[in-house]
This record gives C-alpha cells, sequence and structure tokens, in this order.
C-alpha cells in the first residue's frame, strides 16, 4: 500500500474527528456538513461542529421543552421555534457556564466565532429554503476590540536564535535533550523565523519538499493547495546542517518521508513545535507570550519594513485578502506615513 502523505493523512483523522463529534447531534447536522464540505476547511467544519454542540447543550440546558429529550432526537422544528432573543440568550449563556462541574468562560472573540458557526448553520437550511426565517441575522456580531501585535524585535530575534544554538540559558534537562535536538531545533526556528510559514505548514514537510537548486520549499497552505515559499541563505545553511543527521535517522514506520522527526523517530506535530517555541522564547523574553505565529508576524514585519510593498507580504503569507495583512501591519504603516512629514523639503535652508 503507498505510504499516505501528512495531509492525505490529516483529512482522513479530521474526517474520523468529525464524524465522531456530530454523531450525537440530531441528523440534520449531518445534511449541514456534508452541503458545506467543498467550501470549507476541515479544521473550520470540526470547530464548527464543537461550537454547534455548545449550542444544543445550551438548549438542552436551559430550554424546558427539550430537557427530557437527548440531543440527537431534537426535531427540526427546532430551528424554527427559535427567535432571535434566545440566541441572544445563548451569547449571553457563553460569558460563563458550567459543563460536568467545570467552569467555561468565552471572550469576544470566542462569542463572535460560535455566533459565526450558528450564523453559517442557519445560512444553509434558509438557501435551501428548508426554514423560512433565519433568526441570527437579527442579532449583531459582538464587537471586537483590537490587540496589540506580539512580534519579536530585531535584537530579539537575534538572541533567540544564538539560545537555539548554545543552549545557554536552559536547565540542566533541558541541556541535555538540547545536545541530541540542537540542529533540528535550529533548522525549525530559522525556517519559521526566515519563511513565515504556519506551523501545520511546517509539520506537514518532507525531506523532498525541499529545494536547494531554487532556495525553496513546497508547503501545503490552509485550504490544501501547493506553493512554494522561497528561503534565504541563512535558512539554506540551517536546514542543510540538519539534513546532514536527519538522513542518518532510521525513521519509524510510516514517518520516513517526514523532514522534522520527535526523539521517538515519528513526526513532530504541531504541539511538539509548539513548545519548542516556547521554551526557547521564554528565555529571552518574559513580557511576551511567544508562539509560532508570532514568528510569522515577526517574519511579517521584517519583511513588510525592508519592502513597503503589502501586496508581497500577502502573498507570501498566503493571506487570500490583504485587508487580513493590512489589518496586522497597520502600526508600521503609521510609521512609514510619520515619516513622510520631512521625506520632502520645500526651500533649502
Amino acid at each position: 500500500m503507498k505510504e499516505r502523505t501528512y495531509h492525505e493523512q490529516l483529512n482522513i483523522d479530521n474526517t474520523k474527528k468529525l464524524r465522531e463529534l456530530i454523531k450525537d447531534l440530531p441528523p440534520y447536522v449531518a445534511t449541514y456538513f456534508r452541503g458545506i464540505e467543498h467550501t470549507t476547511a476541515p479544521r473550520t467544519r470540526i470547530a464548527y461542529a464543537v461550537d454547534l454542540r455548545t449550542f444544543f447543550e445550551f438548549i438542552h440546558q436551559t430550554n424546558p421543552l427539550y430537557q427530557q429529550k437527548e440531543i440527537r432526537d431534537f426535531e427540526f422544528d427546532l430551528l424554527t421555534k427559535l427567535h432571535s432573543t434566545d440566541i441572544e440568550e445563548y451569547l449571553d449563556y457563553l460569558k460563563l457556564y458550567i459543563k460536568d462541574g467545570k467552569e467555561y468562560t468565552n471572550n469576544e472573540r470566542g462569542i463572535k466565532r460560535k455566533l459565526a458557526a450558528l450564523r453559517s448553520f442557519y445560512g444553509y437550511f434558509h438557501k435551501n429554503k428548508m426554514i423560512n426565517e433565519n433568526p441570527i441575522l437579527q442579532v449583531s456580531m459582538p464587537k471586537l476590540h483590537d490587540k496589540a501585535i506580539v512580534r519579536l524585535d530585531v535584537d530579539e530575534v537575534a538572541t533567540l536564535l544564538d539560545t537555539v544554538e548554545s543552549g545557554n540559558k536552559l536547565t540542566d534537562k533541558q541541556q541535555a535533550f538540547h545536545s541530541k535536538t540542537k540542529e533540528r531545533d535550529l533548522a525549525i526556528m530559522t525556517l519559521l523565523l526566515g519563511t513565515g510559514i504556519r506551523v501545520s505548514e511546517c509539520v506537514g514537510l518532507d525531506r523532498k519538499d525541499v529545494d536547494f537548486n531554487n532556495t525553496r520549499i513546497k508547503i501545503t497552505r490552509k485550504g490544501g493547495y501547493e506553493t512554494y515559499v522561497y528561503f534565504g541563505d541563512e535558512v539554506a545553511t540551517a536546514l542543510q546542517d540538519y539534513l546532514v543527521l536527519r538522513n542518518e535517522i532510521t525513521a519509524a514506520t510510516g514517518h520516513e518521508d517526514a523532514l522534522f522527526l520527535s526523539i521517538q523517530k515519528k513526526r513532530m506535530g504541531v504541539r511538539s513545535i509548539e513548545l519548542l517555541v516556547k521554551k526557547y522564547s521564554s528565555t529571552v523574553t518574559t513580557m511576551k507570550k511567544i508562539t509560532p505565529h508570532k514568528l510569522r508576524s515577526t517574519y511579517g514585519t521584517s519583511l513588510y519594513r525592508e519592502t513597503g510593498d503589502i501586496y508581497l507580504v500577502a502573498d507570501v503569507l498566503g493571506h487570500k485578502d490583504v485587508n487580513t495583512t493590512k489589518k496586522h501591519y497597520a502600526a508600521i504603516e503609521e510609521e512609514r506615513r510619520r515619516s513622510a512629514k520631512d521625506a520632502v523639503k520645500l526651500r533649502e535652508n
């Protein structure tokens, strides 16, 4: 049997996870997910399934008409019986609720995401004329307050890579592992900082995806399409040094093609790289919570400072909408506009 690629296996795993999530929900939920399969990413569908489960649990817990029924037995006409006030009560419930003895909270972003899931859910049935009214349209989306964009400064990037290379500032236990993984860790950190790829794109890399002749890697973006991202000399050196060691490792069965391997000789996962980034970045700054996504923001900031081309940054980062990029780098744009005040001289002194 041909070995599955990382992304093929991920799609299979996501399909299983989605089926597991919806098996205890009403049958028409499965109809909805079949309807949006070709227009949404697998991770989006899984997130929507989790959010819809929370919605039905709210109905089950708070509506006397449905407390004696299993959620799977909720009739389709439930959707036609709910009004905008019911949805508003649900959004208020999301701020703080208890499930299985544990408290759960949602900030404005979490509430907005869950409302977006409901909008998609109701929108599907309304578009297909299976319901006449869509009460979600009468509920306003929560207003989001802008968050400061966290990124590393130039000197912090240099210090971070020095730490990865030397192992200084690590604990004794961490240094013991560092001696075994230094080249791998440096290759990962340099790649993330030098290309701005997503952590999911990083873990999906195979050895054959690295093309030193054209200084590029082939990655699979969100949505499943493949593209090339180009890298500079520092990334090339780090990858070459790591591959000398990687090519000597006999990987676990099913992980032979993976570029980045764990100590167990299996393909590294997203969580492993998140913890790796956290370990090294905590030695550089405690004021900033650095994640792989923050390394991506750091790269985007550096690229925009150097080129001033927001469309290039959007393209390299894989943003489908340049407005997403503009939002993230608005502060730098403000700096550029401010610098323009001294750029033009009207009269020589």
